[in-house]
């Protein structure tokens, strides 16, 4: 009953979200063109042309709507982060809708519609999330339809994981009863208290809607001959899984074949708007930082060919997504010499092996520019952890806790770390430690938020040799 119920309210709620940019797209064409408040610099109007931009920006939010969770009941409290995720979600979607318009030269849009209708989809989000809260604190005040819990296990555990599961859930429940398992010390907060045994005389109405087994990690192997003791009982079962810090399940499970698999730590890099998203602002990011900078990395180029004998690109092998390797390019900002040495020593701030244009385009990050094309191969990404040569890999992962975690995601041209402070010869743990919370915390929000402290803050670091 639990899942039936959540089921039908985020079905209203995904509709209701998916249609918003058409509704915000009449209210617009209203104000706009209709009501004659401004005036109309051009006597025709193309709408079949925004009939395109209107399928353009509704599949735009269908994607981005996915990825900042707005059809997810759960994510609706609180308030607070469900508004901040509409404005960013509302705004992220007319960032790829008029960025499109630019290769869209044959038909001029209203600027004004086109801010119109931005304000006008997210107070529509706003006001269909808040709604959907009033609605649902209306239930839960009311307690109609309350769904009644039949707990399985009777210890902390099960007191602790059902405690959170009321507290939390956005489906008004009760407890009708715990059930003690053999050999179980039961919390005295576990009333009222069953015996395993009991479950035999439950006729065919149990007088329950849901049935929740809610034991610990070391008892996973008994809820087979759990379950199938609770078959005659004809009504749902659920397993509460809390394996402790570290460990979620935002994607839960997925079948392969025959086999069902549960994500234990899964990466955004599998999910459909990280590859959709992240590529598309990767590529369109890369192209006009390419086509900006080419006339400095043509300058660089030269400037490196008349001071320094050797290539003018360092190709290097690092560590990429899922521990590939690849080759990495940058400006050669050192003297050529052995490569089985710059592959296995540490750049310091003194380093003797530097040329004197190789320290200025170090501490200006500006050797780091050929990495653009490295990004349009797909080898990188604009924003990630920042790639390591593989020596380094392998001593580092022995070294610091969780290091191999980082290449969940593509390694970047600058990261959260990076801006943090954390770049050169810098505390390894600290480092892998912002790029965790980067990997639990990816948005494309949070990507232009790094892109904009890096060109705030991120050229002549001090750390930055």
């Amino acid at each position: 009953m639990i899942r039936r119920r959540l089921n039908h309210i985020e079905f209203a709620l995904r509709l209701s979200v998916l249609l918003l940019p058409l509704a915000a797209f009449g209210i617009a064409a209203y104000v706009r063109f209709d009501i004659g408040l401004i005036p109309l610099t051009d006597e025709g109007v193309d709408y079949s042309a925004y009939f395109g931009l209107l399928l353009l920006t509704t599949l735009a939010w269908a994607i981005v709507v996915e990825h900042y969770d707005l059809s997810r009941v759960d994510y609706l409290v609180p308030s607070r982060n469900a508004t901040r995720r509409a404005l960013v979600a509302s705004i992220a979607t007319y960032i790829v809708a008029t960025g499109a318009t630019f290769f869209y030269r044959t038909v001029s849009f209203s600027r004004l519609f086109v801010v119109f209708s931005g304000v006008a989809l997210f107070i529509l989000v706003f006001a269909t999330q808040a709604a959907f809260r009033a609605y649902l604190e209306s239930l839960r005040r009311r307690g109609e339809d309350c769904s009644r819990l039949l707990v399985i296990g009777a210890d902390e555990y099960a007191s602790r994981t059902v405690r959170s599961l009321l507290e939390s859930t956005v489906i008004p429940c009760s407890v009708v009863g715990f059930v003690r398992l053999p050999g179980q010390t039961p919390s005295p907060a576990c009333t009222p208290l069953l015996e395993f045994e009991a479950l035999d005389n439950m006729g065919v109405q149990p007088q329950v809607d849901d049935v929740v087994v809610a034991v610990p990690p070391s008892l996973l192997m008994d809820i087979r001959d759990i379950v199938s003791k609770l078959e005659h009982l004809s009504v749902p079962v659920r397993a509460i899984l809390d394996f402790g810090s570290g460990i979620s399940f935002q994607n839960t499970s997925f079948h392969f074949g025959d086999v069902t698999l549960l994500d234990l730590k899964a990466s955004p890099s599998e999910s459909i708007t990280y590859s959709i998203l992240k590529r598309s602002f990767d590529l369109a990011f890369s192209t006009v930082a390419v086509v900006l900078t080419a006339p400095l990395m043509l300058l660089i180029a030269v400037a490196i060919r008349l001071t320094s004998p050797g290539p003018i690109l360092l190709a290097q092998d690092r560590v990429g997504l899922n521990g590939q390797l690849f080759r990495l390019y940058k400006f050669r900002t050192m003297r050529a010499g052995n490569p089985e040495e710059d592959d296995t020593r540490w750049t310091t701030g003194n380093d003797p092996r530097k040329t004197r244009l190789g320290t200025f385009l170090r501490a200006s990050s500006l050797d780091e520019l050929p990495q653009f094309f490295n990004v349009l191969r797909g080898d990188m990404s604009v924003v990630g952890p920042r790639p390591e040569r593989p020596y380094f890999v392998k001593k580092f992962q022995h070294e610091v806790a969780q290091y191999n975690t980082r290449h969940y995601l593509k390694v970047g041209i600058t990261g959260w770390a990076q801006v943090n402070g954390w770049r050169g010869d810098t505390s390894i743990a600290k480092r892998v430690e912002y790029d965790l919370h980067y990997l639990r915390n990816w948005s494309l929000w949070f990507d232009i938020r790094i892109i904009c402290a890096t060109l705030w803050r991120g050229f002549f670091s001090k750390n930055a040799y």
